[in-house]
């Protein structure tokens, strides 16, 4: 395989997880005596402009289809951020009712429903059918496409040239991501700003953050694989934020390299400073991964035995992604892990990919009073100890298995 942004060939491994069917194909009660597809995980680094990336097994419309099941507006925390998002946006740019906002892999309208409320202009892009029109319920504008340059031209003509457009976790999840950034230079205005948000990858490595690898993220990218990535494809890079969000997250604002260019910023330079310090661009940094992937595992798995064997019982919270690559590479399954609570009803009713784990409504965790509820989407842990605080009641206890076994 050649790498997706440069087209060199890869030769330096991160990690292989072995197979696994796609993080969000969730299976239905009715479909449990068909077989999954099951497709190698594995992912590898580009020596030379230093993007990494799964190898390519899955196709974007089969992993992103019309039953697609995250939807974003189920956590607090990311409403919460999406609204602040907004406001800064606004006031720095100062866009109004003669602005036009466009965001990519608008999802359930989770963003621009505050856009809209302050009255600006706003049109969603975003390709699976479940979450677009939950987003059209909102009263928002969607069109259900893949991005990319053809598109962009198509929206430039009808006459949405954008002053912002907004990207949150969606560039790690293209397959071909120089066309996914022609687009942005398409459709911006020469005065306009786009922003990306992504989990970044010293955060992933530091934390071993393995559980966030599956066939829906292409790519996990550091700001100089992302700069280069621009550069590419008519953008520039001129100020980059750090995020608490996901673990750790980069949001990266580019302009056009032909348009009307805004100095770029110290934290940009700083920024690239840090990830050359870490090692990005040495074959050592991405040695480390693997290994703690195998601790984690082997940590999980004995407490999840030791809890059997004195009759304690543990259950899953949240149906995420990032739970469905921890528990197959784990080999999990509903004996270990009775069932998953999550608040999505889309997810309810569901089991888990590949572990064929139950889904069941949060109401199921008063009703069982398990001893251990374990968070998979460990990221999102303040809300969710927040929100069963009465977990605590009968002296239940929570547990995160990334990047430790933490029984809290």
């Amino acid at each position: 395989m050649n790498c997706r942004g440069c087209a060199a060939p890869l030769s330096l491994p991160l990690i292989d997880l072995g197979t696994s069917p796609p993080s969000n194909a969730y299976v239905h009660a009715d479909r449990l005596e068909q077989a999954e597809q099951w497709v190698p995980l594995k992912v590898a680094v580009c020596q030379q402009c230093w993007l990494v990336q799964t190898e390519d097994y899955t196709s974007a419309d089969s992993l992103f289809d019309a039953e697609y099941a995250y939807f974003s507006s189920f956590s607090s925390t990311w409403l919460n951020h999406a609204e602040r998002y907004v406001a800064e946006m606004s006031e720095r740019f100062g866009l109004n009712a003669d602005s036009r906002v466009v965001e990519v892999a608008a999802n359930d309208g989770y963003l621009l429903q505050y856009v809209a409320a302050r009255g600006i202009p706003c049109l969603g892009v975003e390709p699976t059918r479940s979450t677009a029109q939950a987003a059209r319920e909102k009263g928002l504008e969607i069109r259900e496409l893949f991005f990319g340059r053809d598109t962009a031209t198509q929206l430039r003509s009808e006459g949405w040239s954008a002053d912002l457009m907004a990207a949150n976790n969606v560039l790690a999840h293209v397959p071909d991501i120089n066309d996914f950034l022609a687009g942005f230079a398409t459709l911006l205005k020469p005065t306009g700003v786009a922003t990306f948000e992504f989990p970044q990858l010293l955060t992933l490595m530091a934390g071993a953050q393995f559980d966030t690898l599956y066939h829906e993220h292409y790519s996990y990218l550091s700001l100089t694989a992302v700069q280069t990535l621009c550069e590419r494809n008519g953008l520039e890079v001129f100020d980059v934020g750090q995020l608490s969000t996901h673990g750790g997250s980069l949001r990266v604002f580019v302009q056009r390299k032909d348009g009307q260019r805004r100095a770029v910023l110290p934290a940009v330079q700083q920024q690239l400073q840090a990830e050359l310090d870490a090692g990005v661009k040495t074959a050592e940094y991405y040695a480390t991964l693997a290994p703690a992937a195998e601790r984690i595992k082997h940590d999980l798995l004995r407490f999840l035995l030791q809890a059997r064997a004195d009759g304690k019982r543990v259950v899953g919270y949240g149906a995420a992604a990032k739970g469905n690559t921890l528990l197959n590479y784990a080999g999990v399954k509903a004996d270990l892990l009775a069932w998953v609570a999550d608040a999505n009803p889309h997810k309810q009713g569901k089991f888990l990919p590949g572990s064929r784990i139950p889904i069941v409504a949060p109401a199921q965790i008063e009703i069982d009073r398990p001893d251990y509820v374990l968070v998979l989407p460990w990221n999102l842990l303040p809300e969710v100890s927040q929100q069963l605080a009465q977990v605590r009641q009968w002296d239940g206890r929570f547990v995160i298995a990334v990047p430790e076994l933490k029984v809290l």
